[in-house]
């Protein structure tokens, strides 16, 4: 019998991290000092609570993470406000609409983008003329039926054309070459000096890095890259308020 694993959300961390965040007023500036906080972070193989078999739970831990993981929780955080708030955030990013079944979960990044630009999330960062379509059949999640996807990347021979059309913040994610599976990795894009820089949560490394973006498009076999860009959270204006009459003189 699998046993249900429980990683309890540390509201104390949550708090600190926001606490840092808070002197940042873009979105892009948030997500590039929370993603700083949690460098050297264990990397957490099958961070998630879930599957086919198994009830899904929403876990918001933040001492360990996978790529998926670590991409979310730094989004979330950078988003809100209030512990409460990281956490419905990271609700809303990691399952379509909001609701916690394993079957609505983002299993596939390509669904995370899509979805989390209809919920005026991220943007995609369009590919023009340097991307090419890809359709596969994604089969890589046990216990979900195969199914016929598109999406656009931008080939590996195209990338030095693609690059400077990104921006501090964008979320990166590559392109898998194999079989059954959209993406394989994804991270954040950091400007830092002139030079590009990629922060993820590396399996190989085994705690999240910072790494020149160049040097690891080069080390690493890929199908091409997909870029989201991260939206600031959508403000109610506070109403207006209500007009008051001149006080009217009685006539004596």
């Amino acid at each position: 019998m699998k046993t249900t694993r429980s990683r309890k959300t540390d509201l104390r961390r949550a708090r600190s991290l926001l606490a840092l965040a808070k002197p940042h007023t873009s979105l892009p500036a948030r997500v590039e000092a929370l993603s700083a906080a949690l460098l050297g972070a264990p990397y957490v193989a099958h961070a998630l609570v879930g599957s086919a078999t198994e009830a899904e739970a929403l876990v918001a831990p933040l001492d360990g993470f996978d790529c998926v993981t670590y991409v979310e929780s730094v989004l979330a955080l950078a988003r809100s406000g209030e512990p409460a708030g990281y956490v419905e955030e990271l609700r809303g990013l990691r399952y379509d609409g909001g609701r916690v079944e394993w079957a609505r979960r983002n299993h596939f990044m390509t669904d995370w983008v899509r979805r989390n630009a209809r919920a005026g999330v991220v943007r995609a960062v369009a590919p023009g003329t340097l991307g090419k379509r890809v359709e596969k059949t994604l089969s890589a999640v046990p216990g979900l039926p195969p199914r016929r996807a598109r999406f656009a990347c931008v080939p590996k021979a195209r990338l030095r054309a693609f690059l400077p059309r990104l921006a501090n913040g964008d979320v990166l994610l590559f392109a898998s070459t194999k079989a059954g599976l959209d993406v394989f990795h994804c991270g954040f894009l950091v400007l830092a000096g002139g030079s590009l820089r990629l922060r993820h949560a590396s399996r190989s490394a085994g705690c999240v890095v910072e790494e020149d973006l160049v040097r690891f498009l080069a080390a690493n076999r890929m199908a091409g890259l997909v870029a989201a860009r991260p939206l600031d959270p959508v403000k109610t204006a506070a109403p207006a308020p209500a007009r008051r009459e001149p006080a009217r003189k009685e006539r004596s």
